[in-house]
């Protein structure tokens, strides 16, 4: 369910994202183009959660 959960919200903010730099830039929205970098930018927060120890370091 969390995969699912973080996908469906950087789907969405990564398409509104996206939609508003075209509109300030002047180019044409592509939906596809939002949705391929909603899917690598979730793979990447996938794979920076598994980087991050969770633990808190033992010597400070």
């Amino acid at each position: 369910m969390r995969y699912f959960a973080t996908f469906f919200w950087t789907f969405l903010l990564v398409n509104m994202a996206s939609y508003v730099v075209s509109s300030m830039t002047g180019s044409a929205f592509h939906f596809s183009t939002a949705i391929i970098i909603s899917v690598v930018f979730t793979v990447l927060l996938f794979i920076i959660g598994e980087l991050i120890p969770a633990e808190p370091s033992k010597e400070h």
